[in-house]
């Protein structure tokens, strides 16, 4: 990342912001423990239980307003891979080709250690790939690098 460059993106990190990240995953249980992971690590977490879902909360989804436009913007995307109706793969190629939401990071979660499938999501812009079951640590990680992606 260069430092310096002044970007107006709208999941940059203000100082003192609070993330708010938007958890995707069919398994409730795994929404529940994500969302937990992710409170303990003070983030503001919004859940959705299928990629469409998520892309209409996004305002992704064909002629819809973004529905969070008004409450919060998405500091960052973390969904399951293997979903019904939408994989988590389809769900990241969909956000990485919006112009208003490309810059947004998306982190995919798998309880699969397949590595073609690690290369072909981290190939189409996913931040990074997380195996299941997810981690205080792992989510720790992740809150340090949206801190410093809004430096």
């Amino acid at each position: 990342m260069a430092s310096g460059s002044s970007s107006s993106s709208n999941w940059v990190m203000e100082s003192g912001d609070i993330p708010h990240v938007l958890a995707v995953d069919d398994s409730l249980v795994d929404r529940k423990l994500v969302e937990k992971l992710l409170r303990n690590s003070c983030c503001k977490v919004t859940t959705a239980e299928n990629g469409p879902k998520a892309l209409e909360l996004l305002g992704l989804s064909s002629g819809e307003q973004n529905t969070l436009n008004g409450r919060s913007k998405v500091n960052l995307v973390i969904t399951d891979y293997c979903m019904p109706g939408m994989t988590g793969y389809e769900l990241l190629k969909k956000i990485k080709q919006s112009s208003v939401m490309k810059e947004v990071p998306v982190v995919i979660m798998s309880s699969e250690n397949i590595p073609t499938r690690v290369n072909k999501c981290l190939e189409e812009g996913a931040q990074m790939f997380i195996l299941k079951p997810l981690k205080q640590s792992d989510v720790k990680q992740l809150t340090c690098q949206l801190m410093n992606l809004g430096r």
